[in-house]
C-alpha cells in the first residue's frame, strides 16, 4: 500500500515536470511533436492554434503560414482547423539515414504581427525494414588442416532501423561441423563469426552448405539470410598479413573522383595458388560501397562518388586479405573527411512586408530572416549585415533567425521605394557571401501642405475688362503622393466696396485660376486685395494661404468734361466774356475749365484754339486753359468773337471735347449789353426763336448790381474783423521782415512761407470763440534754426495734442491774454496765392484773412455732420469731429465753421510741433494766381 502510493506521488511528479517544460517551451515560442514515419498524407501532427493561443477566425487574416528547413515540405499547416499534419510520407531511414534521433525543425511564421515560432518534429522509426546482406550467397574457404576452433569472420547484415527495430541476433544452421559465435566490435555493435567446431576432411565432403539467418527486434520480427558454401581446401602453410592492422586516412571534401584515397597492402610467404592474395569489402556500408571502390588484385581504395562533410564526416571499412588457400587476414581502413568552405550561406526569406507607412515608428519589423551554413566549424559562422546609409538595421532573434527593423523615421517625400540588400558571409579562407534584396514601398502620409510657387501673387488688370477674362494663375505643388498631393484652391471670402469678393472675382477649383467676374472701373476700384487657400486632399486636409493683389489700371475711357464755360443754352449765350478793346496782349479774358475722371497720362489736359472769329487775336495756354490776348485789338476787330477750344487728354486714343467762348470787345457794361442786343436781334431776324432779351438784361444787370453789392459788405466786414485782431495781438508782423527766400517753398509756381513759423487756429461752431495760438518758436526775435534734413518729421497721423507736448510751457494767445511779445506774421508777409482752385467741383477757394486758411465757398465737395462720421466727396476720405473741428483721419486737417469748410493750401497742413507742413492727399486743391 505504501509502495503503491509512493508510486503515484513520483508519477504525479513526472507529470508536472512534462506540463512545466512544455509551458516553458510554449513561452519561449518553440513546440514539439512526435509522429511515426511512413504516415499517410494529411495525418495529424499537432494543434498549433491551440498551443499557441491563436484564434481560428484570424489565420488567414493574420498571414499564419508555416515554413520548414528541409528542401521538401513534409508538413502543413490547417487552415480552418489550426492543425499540423503531414504533406508527405516520410521515410526516416531516407531523411536520417546517419543521425539516431530525427528532428524536422518547422517555423510559425505569423505574418500580421511579424512573430515567428519554432515547432521541432521528432520522426520515430518503426519495423519498415527487414536486415539484409550485401551478398545473399557468401563463399568460405577452409584448408582441411585447419584446427578445430578457429573462426572464420562473416558479413554482417544492415538494418536501416534503429532501436528494438534494428539488427539484433544471428542464426546459424544446416551443418554440425560449424557453429555460430558473436562478437562485440568497438562501436559495441555484434559481429558474426563461423567457428570451426569439427575437423574438416575434403576427401569427405568437399564443401559444406550453411545458412546465415539475421532478425531484427521489431513485432512482428524481420529476418534477412545469406546462403554460405564452405569449401575445403589441401593444406596450405601460411596465411597472408596485412602491414597494418588499422589504416587511417584524412580526405578533403573536394577530393576529385577517380582520386585514390589509399593503398591496403598484405603479403602471404607461400608460393604459388597460396601466396596469391586477394582484396574484398567485408564490411562497409550502403552509403559506403557507393563512394568507395576496393581494387581486388592492387588493395587501392579510390573515391568513386563526389564526398559531402555535410552528408558524412567519417566512415569505416573492413578489408579482408585471402589467398588461394583460403587463408585470410582483416584490417580496418577508417576514412575521414575534413570539411571545405564549399557552401555559400543560405538566407531564406521566412517573410516580408512590401509596403510600410512612412509615419511607423522606429523598430517596426519589415522582414524575417533564416540564415544558414552547411559547412562547419569556422566556415559555417555566419555574420549578417546590410548596405550603410539606410534607415535599417538588423536584429539577431533566436539562433539563425534574424529580423530587419526600421531603424529611423522614414520620409517618402525623400526616398520612395527601398532596396535593402542583405549580405551574409561566413568565416572561411576566403570567405563565401550570398545576398537577398527586400524591396520595400514607403507609403504616403498627409504631413506636408500645399507650397505655392511665389511667396505673394500680383496681376496688373486693365479696366473695362471682359467678364470672365483669365487674371492670373496661382500654383500649389504638395510633396506628397496621391489624394495627399491633389491640390484644391478656394477663396478667403472678403468684401470690396461693400460687395462680396465672389463678386468680382473667382477661382478655378482644380487649375488655380483666377478669373474676373466683372468689369472693373478704375474710378471706382483701383485695387482688389484677396486672399487664395490651398487644400489637399488628406484626412485630415493640410492648406496654406498666399496673398493676391489685383491692381486695376486706368484705361482712358472717360473725355475731358468742361466745367466753364457752362453748356449754351437755347438762347445760345452761355459763356460770354468781356474785353476791353484797350486789353495789352497777354491780358487774360477767360479760363477754360475742365476735368477728366481718369488717372495720370489718361488725366492729363491739353488746350488748344480750334477755331476763332479772328485766330491772331487770342491764344489758349496748352495747359492752363486760360484764354489772353495776343495782340492789342483793332478797330477793325468784330466786337463779337467767337472760340472754339478743344480740350484733349494724354491717352491712347485721346479724348476730347470742346467749349465754346463768346468774347465781347468792349469798354462797358453798356457797350457790351448793346452788342449782345444785336446779336439777339440778329438771331431773330435770321429766323431764331424769339426770346425777350431785354427782361433777361435787366434781371442780369440787377443781380451782378446785388453781388457786386453783398461783396462790398462782406469785404468791409473782413476789413474791420482784421482790424479788431490786430489790435488785439501785438504787432508783430515787422518780425518776419526781411526773412531770405530759403525760408519760402514753391506750391504749384507759388512761393509760399512754410518754414519754422507756426500757429494754430481752433474754430467751432461760433466763430467768436475761436482761438489763435502761436508755438513758443514764433515768440521770439530771431529766427529758429532749421532742423536737419535727416531728421525725421512727425506725420498728421499724429497725436493732435503732440504740438503741446513739445513745448507745454507755451501759452495760448487769445484777445485777452499775450503769452509774448512776439507778433504773428501779417497776411501778406505769408505771400499765399489770392485763389486755389478745387481740381474737381472747381469751385474757387479765398484766402480768409487774419488766419492761414481758406474759405470752401462752395459746401458741395464735403458733408458736413456732427452726428455721424464725416468723409470728403473728393478724395472718399473719412472726418471725425474733434473739439469742433472736423479733422481728417488719414489726410490733411480742415477746419470748418458755421457749415464752411476751412483748409490749407493744395491740401497740406502746418505741423507746429515739426514745424514743417505735410500732404498727404495732394491731389485735392491745386493753386492759381492773378
Amino acid at each position: 500500500m505504501f509502495a503503491a502510493g509512493r508510486h503515484w506521488v513520483r508519477r504525479e511528479r513526472v507529470l508536472l515536470w512534462c506540463v512545466l517544460v512544455a509551458a516553458w517551451e510554449a513561452a519561449w515560442g518553440q513546440l514539439r511533436y512526435s509522429v511515426p514515419e511512413e504516415m499517410p498524407k494529411g495525418s495529424f501532427v499537432g494543434d498549433v492554434a491551440k498551443d499557441l493561443a491563436l484564434k481560428l477566425p484570424t489565420l488567414h487574416d493574420r498571414g499564419v503560414r508555416l515554413v520548414c528547413e528541409s528542401r521538401t515540405q513534409y508538413f502543413g499547416l490547417h487552415g480552418k482547423t489550426g492543425h499540423l499534419v503531414t504533406a508527405e510520407r516520410i521515410d526516416r531511414e531516407q531523411l536520417c539515414r546517419l543521425v539516431e534521433k530525427c528532428l524536422l525543425r518547422c517555423e510559425v511564421i505569423i505574418e500580421g504581427e511579424m512573430q515567428v515560432y519554432e515547432i521541432e518534429v521528432e520522426i520515430r522509426d518503426i519495423n519498415d525494414n527487414a536486415p539484409s546482406f550485401n551478398h545473399v550467397e557468401l563463399e568460405e574457404r577452409i584448408s582441411e588442416m585447419t584446427a578445430p576452433g578457429s573462426r572464420f569472420p562473416l558479413a554482417e547484415a544492415q538494418d536501416p532501423d534503429v532501436g528494438r527495430n534494428s539488427l539484433q541476433r544471428y542464426e546459424l544452421s544446416g551443418d554440425e561441423h560449424f557453429s555460430l559465435s558473436m562478437q562485440t566490435g568497438p562501436g559495441g555493435d555484434q559481429r558474426p563469426e563461423l567457428v570451426l567446431a569439427k575437423a574438416l576432411d575434403r576427401e569427405e565432403a568437399a564443401f559444406h552448405e550453411l545458412v546465415l539467418r539475421a532478425s531484427d527486434g521489431g513485432e512482428p520480427s524481420r529476418t534477412g539470410t545469406a546462403r554460405i558454401r564452405v569449401a575445403v581446401l589441401d593444406a596450405n602453410d601460411n596465411a597472408p598479413a596485412f602491414s597494418q592492422a588499422e589504416y587511417t586516412v584524412r580526405v578533403a571534401e573536394d577530393v576529385p573522383v577517380g582520386s585514390a584515397l589509399l593503398t591496403v597492402t598484405a603479403t602471404d610467404a607461400d608460393e604459388g595458388i597460396y601466396g596469391d592474395v586477394r582484396y574484398s569489402l567485408k564490411k562497409v556500408t550502403d552509403v559506403g560501397s557507393q563512394i568507395f571502390h576496393l581494387d581486388l588484385e592492387t588493395g587501392a581504395i579510390t573515391l568513386i562518388r563526389s564526398l559531402d562533410f555535410e552528408e558524412g564526416d567519417s566512415y569505416e571499412l573492413e578489408v579482408q586479405a585471402r589467398d588461394g588457400g583460403g587463408l585470410f587476414d582483416n584490417a580496418k581502413v577508417i576514412i575521414t573527411v575534413t570539411d571545405v568552405n564549399d557552401n555559400m550561406p543560405e538566407i531564406s526569406v521566412r517573410s516580408a512586408l512590401s509596403e510600410i507607412s512612412e509615419d511607423a515608428p522606429p523598430g517596426t519589423v519589415v522582414a524575417l530572416l533564416h540564415v544558414q551554413d552547411r559547412d562547419s566549424g569556422p566556415n559555417g559562422q555566419v555574420t549578417c549585415s546590410l548596405d550603410d546609409g539606410i534607415p535599417f538595421r538588423l536584429q539577431n532573434s533566436r539562433g539563425n533567425n534574424y529580423r530587419v527593423v526600421t531603424a529611423q523615421d522614414l520620409d517618402r517625400e525623400a526616398v520612395s521605394e527601398y532596396n535593402v540588400t542583405v549580405r551574409a558571409s561566413d568565416g572561411g579562407s576566403p570567405p563565401l557571401w550570398s545576398s537577398a534584396v527586400l524591396s520595400l514601398r514607403v507609403l504616403d502620409v498627409n504631413d506636408n501642405a500645399p507650397v505655392f510657387a511665389e511667396a505673394r501673387y500680383s496681376a496688373r488688370v486693365a479696366e473695362n475688362n471682359a467678364a470672365g477674362a483669365l487674371v492670373l494663375t496661382v500654383r500649389a505643388a504638395d510633396a506628397d503622393w496621391g489624394q495627399n498631393a491633389r491640390v484644391r484652391y478656394r477663396l478667403w471670402e472678403g468684401r470690396v466696396r461693400g460687395a462680396p469678393l465672389s463678386s468680382y472675382v473667382s477661382v478655378h477649383a482644380e487649375t488655380g485660376a483666377l478669373y474676373a467676374l466683372r468689369s472693373f472701373d478704375y474710378e471706382e476700384v483701383r485695387e482688389v486685395g484677396l486672399w487664395v487657400r490651398a487644400e489637399d486632399g488628406g484626412a485630415p486636409s493640410l492648406s496654406s494661404n498666399v496673398s493676391v493683389r489685383l491692381v486695376i489700371v486706368d484705361e482712358n475711357d472717360n473725355a475731358p468734361q468742361v466745367l466753364y464755360p457752362p453748356p449754351a443754352s437755347g438762347a445760345g449765350w452761355a459763356g460770354v466774356e468781356l474785353a476791353p478793346r484797350s486789353a495789352e496782349p497777354g491780358s487774360l479774358v477767360a479760363k477754360v475749365v475742365a476735368v477728366d475722371a481718369d488717372a495720370g497720362q489718361n488725366a492729363w489736359l491739353s488746350y488748344e484754339l480750334a477755331k476763332a472769329t479772328e485766330p491772331a487775336l487770342f491764344r489758349v495756354g496748352l495747359h492752363s486753359g486760360e484764354v489772353r490776348t495776343a495782340r492789342v485789338p483793332l478797330s477793325r476787330d468784330a466786337a463779337r468773337q467767337s472760340l472754339v477750344v478743344v480740350v484733349k487728354d494724354h491717352g491712347r486714343p485721346a479724348l476730347s471735347a470742346t467749349a465754346t467762348l463768346t468774347v465781347v470787345l468792349a469798354e462797358s457794361v453798356g457797350e457790351l449789353l448793346s452788342e449782345l442786343g444785336s446779336a439777339a436781334a440778329a438771331a431773330a431776324a435770321a429766323g431764331e426763336p424769339s426770346v425777350s432779351l431785354t427782361r433777361w438784361l435787366v434781371l442780369a444787370v440787377a443781380a451782378v448790381s446785388c453781388l457786386f453789392l453783398a461783396f462790398l459788405l462782406l469785404l468791409l466786414a473782413l476789413r474791420l474783423r482784421r482790424w479788431r485782431r490786430s489790435q488785439l495781438l501785438a504787432a508783430g508782423s515787422g518780425a518776419l521782415r526781411g526773412v531770405p527766400a530759403s525760408h519760402f517753398v514753391g506750391i504749384d509756381g507759388v512761393r509760399a512761407f512754410l518754414h519754422s513759423y507756426s500757429h494754430e487756429v481752433s474754430l467751432t461752431a461760433d466763430s467768436r470763440k475761436s482761438q489763435l495760438r502761436f508755438s513758443g518758436g514764433s515768440c521770439c526775435d530771431t529766427l529758429p534754426a532749421r532742423p536737419p534734413p535727416d531728421e525725421p518729421a512727425p506725420l498728421l497721423a499724429e497725436d493732435a495734442d503732440g504740438a503741446r507736448r513739445a513745448d507745454p510751457a507755451a501759452p495760448p494767445v487769445s484777445s485777452s491774454h499775450h503769452a509774448c511779445s512776439a507778433t504773428p506774421p501779417s497776411p501778406a508777409s505769408l505771400l499765399f496765392p489770392t485763389r486755389v482752385l478745387c481740381r474737381v467741383c472747381r469751385m474757387r477757394f479765398r484766402y480768409k484773412e487774419g488766419k492761414a486758411s481758406f474759405l470752401l465757398l462752395s459746401p458741395t465737395c464735403v458733408r458736413i455732420s456732427s452726428s455721424e462720421p464725416m468723409y470728403c466727396m473728393i478724395s472718399k476720405r473719412q472726418f471725425s469731429l474733434l473739439a469742433g473741428s472736423a479733422i481728417f483721419q488719414t489726410a490733411p486737417v480742415l477746419e470748418w465753421d458755421e457749415s464752411v469748410l476751412e483748409g490749407t493750401v493744395n491740401g497740406p497742413l502746418y505741423n507746429s510741433a515739426a514745424r514743417r507742413f505735410h500732404c498727404s492727399q495732394p491731389f485735392c486743391f491745386s493753386l492759381i494766381t492773378g
